[in-house]
C-alpha cells in the first residue's frame, strides 16, 4: 500500500496496477469484475460524502450509498454540469491540478476537472498507452504535433502526451507546435532523419494538427516511407473548425505521405471530464499476428461504458446507439460515473463511437443538466 495516499486512493491504485497486468496477460476475468463493482460502489460514497453538488443530485435521484444493487446504477453528471458546478471532493485550492476543456476565452465558461494527485491519471494513461500502442517495445521516439504542457498548463490533453513522452519517448522525442503553430520544416527534417537512419517512430496529435502537417506535405510534394514498426496516435475532431476530414481520409493519407498502414494508425478517444481513455485495438491485434477488424475502443479494467437512452437514462439493447456513460475508478476527484455528449453503441470487444449528440440525443444531455442544476437549487460555481 502506497503511504504518500489516502487508504482508498492507495486500494484504487493497487487494484489498477494488478488489473492492468492481468489484462496484459490476458484478461481480468470474473474476480475483476466483483472487485470493479466493490471499488466502485466505495467510490461512489466517497463523492457523495464529499461531493456535496453532486450529493444533492444524488439524492433527488433517490441514490444513496448502501441503497444501489451494483455500479450500474451509480448516478452519471452530465458533462457539461462541470461547466456549471465546482465538482469536487477536496477543496479547489488544493488540487495537484485543475484540466480545463477549451472552446471559450471566457475562464468561467470552461468545464474543469479537479484532481487532488495524479497518481490514478498516471497509472490509467501509461497503461492504457503501453498496452495499445506500444505492446512491442519499451521505448519509442516520440513526434508531438501539440505544446509542451509548460505552455498548456491547464490543458488534459498537453499533461497526457507530455507525460507520454517522459514515460515511453526514446532519445530524439520532440514538441513540434507552439504559439506560432505547427513548425512543418522542423517536423518534416525529423521525419527524413527517421526514414535516413532507420528509426521507428510514433507521432502523437490532435485529427486538426494531422491535417495542418498533410497539407503542407502535399502542397510540396513531400513524402514520407517511416521505418517499420512506426505508428500514429491521433484524438480529438473538429468542433469549431472550418473543414473536417473524414477518419477513413486521414488514415489513407497517413498511409500515402508516411508510409504508415492503417493499423498502425490509432485514434484514442478521451475528455477533461474523465481521466480514462479508449484506444482502438488494431494495432495490438496486427502485433498479435490477428485480423485488425472492425475499429472498436476497447475498455480498460478500471472502466465501464455504458449506453443509455437519451430520454430515460435507462440502458439500450446490446447494439443499439445511446449517449455515452463513462464510469472510471481513476476519476478520483470529482464524479466516478460522467454522461457524456457522444453517441455510440457497445460491441462484443469495446464500443464503436458514432460522434456528437444531436437533436433528441442533445436534449437528454440538456434534461440531466437542468436536473443536476434543479437540485443545487439552480447554483452555479
Amino acid at each position: 500500500m502506497n503511504p504518500d495516499l489516502p487508504d482508498l486512493d492507495a486500494r484504487l491504485l493497487a487494484w489498477m496496477e494488478q488489473a492492468a497486468q492481468r489484462w496484459d496477460d490476458g484478461g481480468p476475468g470474473e474476480a475483476a469484475e466483483a472487485e470493479f463493482d466493490r471499488l466502485a460502489r466505495e467510490l461512489f460514497a466517497d463523492q457523495y460524502e464529499r461531493n456535496i453538488p453532486y450529493r444533492r443530485f444524488c439524492r433527488a435521484r433517490g441514490a444513496q450509498p448502501g441503497r444501489i444493487p451494483g455500479w450500474e446504477e451509480i448516478p452519471p453528471v452530465p458533462l457539461s454540469a462541470f461547466k456549471e458546478l465546482t465538482l469536487s471532493c477536496d477543496p479547489p485550492e488544493s488540487a495537484a491540478a485543475v484540466f480545463m476543456t477549451s472552446g471559450s476565452t471566457d475562464p468561467s465558461r470552461r468545464g474543469r476537472n479537479h484532481h487532488p494527485h495524479l497518481r490514478l491519471y498516471d497509472a490509467s494513461l501509461q497503461a492504457s498507452f503501453r498496452h495499445w500502442f506500444l505492446p512491442d517495445r519499451e521505448r519509442i521516439r516520440l513526434l508531438v504535433l501539440n505544446p509542451p504542457p509548460a505552455q498548456q498548463p491547464h490543458s488534459s490533453l498537453a499533461y497526457f502526451l507530455g507525460r507520454l513522452v517522459d514515460s515511453f519517448g526514446a532519445p530524439g522525442s520532440a514538441f513540434f507546435l507552439d504559439e506560432d503553430g505547427l513548425q512543418v520544416d522542423r517536423l518534416s527534417a525529423a521525419l527524413a532523419e527517421a526514414e535516413r537512419d532507420g528509426v521507428a517512430v510514433g507521432l502523437l496529435g490532435t485529427s486538426f494538427a494531422y491535417v495542418h502537417l498533410l497539407d503542407a506535405l502535399e502542397a510540396s510534394g513531400a513524402s514520407f516511407a517511416l521505418p517499420a514498426g512506426s505508428r500514429l496516435l491521433d484524438t480529438g475532431g473538429f468542433k469549431g473548425r472550418s473543414r473536417e476530414v473524414s477518419a477513413e481520409t486521414l488514415r489513407a493519407a497517413f498511409g500515402d505521405r508516411l508510409g504508415i498502414p492503417d493499423p498502425w494508425c490509432v485514434n484514442y478517444y478521451g475528455m477533461t471530464e474523465i481521466s480514462t481513455q479508449y484506444y482502438d485495438t488494431s494495432l495490438r491485434r496486427v502485433w498479435l499476428g490477428e485480423d485488425p477488424g472492425p475499429r472498436v475502443k476497447a475498455v480498460p479494467p478500471w472502466a465501464r461504458i455504458r449506453v443509455v437512452d437519451p430520454g430515460t437514462g435507462r440502458p439500450v439493447p446490446a447494439g443499439e446507439r445511446g449517449l455515452l456513460v463513462h464510469v472510471d475508478l481513476a476519476n478520483r476527484g470529482s464524479c466516478l460515473a460522467v454522461l457524456a455528449e457522444d453517441v455510440g453503441h457497445l460491441t462484443a470487444d469495446g464500443f464503436v463511437l458514432l460522434g456528437r449528440a444531436q437533436g433528441s440525443e442533445a436534449r437528454g444531455c440538456s434534461i440531466a443538466l437542468d436536473e443536476l442544476l434543479a437540485a443545487n437549487g439552480g447554483r452555479r460555481r
